[in-house]
């Protein structure tokens, strides 16, 4: 009987269920001994991809034997990001500047993309951020404009250009970056709380317009995730941005790298509308457990 392709496979000895190699941030091994994956020679783009959820992604997805599309706006972080991607399996990793606040740049990207490939069959929607935590009387124009030019706006232009590439791609999957900051606001997070909810209706909408197309949109909403995204909130501050995380064990870019995976990896009738994952010790945004350090 011919093995069947397991995405996360199960090593000897290994209760956890997953294989991880200290090497590379824990990036999940997909051993050769199982069938190519549904990912294989799959072309998958990615926004944001310099670093945290992004680069992380192109890796598990390059261990699958993807080609993939890299774009952010630091391109020296992402030649690296397409290096590490190669060396997990991709059989391509291709990188070009992008910065989706500019529609000009993104149009530009997309270009680029269809220079190496006519279809797209996984767009990761990943651009985005946080720019500080001020409650809404304080905040600085600045940031609100910084948060929705790159999750809401950036969003839309990326999707928009990239669409004609997955239209006439049935089993071609849309997933976007949410947070659970879009499901539940809180202080201090009044824009971007807001972008995100923003980023759900859009994912929502698009859901329906491309009804019988076979594309598939989903939503992957992570909770606490230690990646560069606190620091960039709090413009550079190391130990407040330390502090977000003091006394949890937070996700990892490498854990909801794992999901990306997954959703995308789905059999061609199964979409997974929306999916939220946090730690074990956030049971909701403001429900947190810390241990005594």
């Amino acid at each position: 009987m011919a093995c069947q392709y397991d995405p996360f496979p199960i090593a000897p000895n290994d209760s956890s269920g997953r294989t991880r190699s200290l090497a590379g941030g824990g990036l999940a091994r997909y051993p050769a001994r199982l069938m190519p994956s549904p990912l294989a020679d799959k072309w998958v783009l990615i926004t944001g991809a310099s670093s945290g959820f992004g680069e992380a992604a192109a890796r598990h997805f390059g261990a699958l034997g993807a080609k993939v599309l890299l774009g952010a706006r630091r391109v020296d972080r992402l030649q690296a990001a397409a290096q590490a991607a190669k060396k997990a399996g991709a059989a391509a990793a291709e990188v070009h500047a992008l910065d989706v606040s500019q529609t000009e740049s993104v149009k530009a990207f997309v270009a680029w993309a269809k220079t190496h490939t006519p279809t797209i069959d996984v767009l990761i929607n990943n651009a985005g951020g946080a720019k500080g935590a001020d409650k809404l009387a304080d905040a600085r124009e600045e940031d609100w404009q910084f948060m929705f030019e790159t999750n809401v706006l950036g969003l839309l232009r990326v999707t928009q250009a990239v669409l004609p590439m997955m239209t006439g791609n049935p089993g071609s999957t849309i997933i976007n970056i949410g947070s659970i900051a879009g499901r539940l606001a809180y202080e201090g997070g009044s824009a971007y709380c807001a972008a995100k909810a923003g980023e759900l209706s859009i994912t929502r909408a698009l859901r329906l317009e491309l009804c019988g197309t076979g594309v598939r949109v989903c939503t992957v909403d992570p909770g606490f995730a230690q990646t560069e995204f606190a620091l960039v909130r709090f413009k550079g501050d190391a130990e407040k941005a330390k502090a977000v995380y003091k006394g949890i064990h937070p996700l990892s870019a490498e854990d909801v790298a794992e999901t990306l995976v997954w959703v995308a990896s789905r059999p061609s009738h199964v979409c997974i509308d929306e999916l939220v994952i946090k730690p074990t010790d956030q049971a909701a945004i403001y429900k947190i457990h810390r241990r005594p350090e």
